[in-house]
């Protein structure tokens, strides 16, 4: 039990299973809040069923997990959706932008969904700290794949979420690009209760983290 309420996320010997492939197995991590967590490991090793079986988008065969002292395995679909919206931010390894929204819309919107105060003003925020000012009335038809993912990022955490789940969010962005959107990820999450999971091949990324969990073949080694 954690009596200061600063764990966020515990998941204990979590399994997940599909036909006979086990791809997560029998995985205990605990996440507290203004801490930042690598998940490493070669392709295939979990992490994305990890991530899922975390947010809800998968059931879990076996375990289970809390979020902020409450056990939310056996939640339902729709309880599930409310705790993602509400307290989960996701940065997929694929975009998942909206085309017909600029890149100012994609982050508003959600932000105007969830009553976030000021959602004008932060979503603009939100793009100049990851060097997208200039880019906002742009179509994600017309921004590159680093711009396209710094929207996503953005995105992720117009519901100042207590938990980020971020699979690879860096992998399409050059070096010095992917040092400025993880400042800002680092700040926000020292500056706040928000706590990050983050899946990267990048070992430069994953030593500045505060715990690395290297997973393979499903399991924490």
């Amino acid at each position: 039990m954690d009596p200061d309420h600063k764990t966020i996320l515990e998941a204990r010997n979590l399994r997940k299973v599909f036909g006979g492939l086990v791809a997560v197995d029998n995985v205990s991590i605990a996440i507290r809040k203004q801490t930042m967590h690598a998940i490493i490991g070669p392709n295939g090793a979990g992490k994305t069923t990890l991530f899922n079986c975390i947010s809800g988008l998968y059931r879990p065969t076996g375990g289970r997990i809390h979020f902020d002292g409450t056990d939310i395995t056996g939640l339902g679909e729709e309880a599930l959706a409310r705790l993602r919206g509400d307290k989960v931010g996701i940065v997929f390894q694929f975009f998942h932008l909206l085309p017909s929204l600029t890149a100012y819309e994609n982050i508003l919107v959600p932000m105007e969904i969830a009553g976030v105060a000021d959602a004008f003003a932060r979503a603009q925020d939100e793009l100049a700290a990851v060097g997208l000012a200039s880019r906002m009335q742009h179509y994600p038809a017309q921004m590159s794949g680093g711009e396209q993912q710094r929207v996503a990022f953005c995105r992720a955490l117009a519901n100042a979420p207590r938990l980020l789940l971020a699979d690879e969010p860096t992998g399409n962005l050059d070096p010095a690009t992917s040092d400025q959107v993880f400042g800002a990820l680092m700040e926000l999450v020292r500056g706040t209760g928000m706590a990050a999971l983050i899946a990267t091949h990048n070992m430069e990324l994953a030593a500045r983290m505060d715990r690395i969990v290297r997973l393979d073949q499903g399991r924490v080694v």
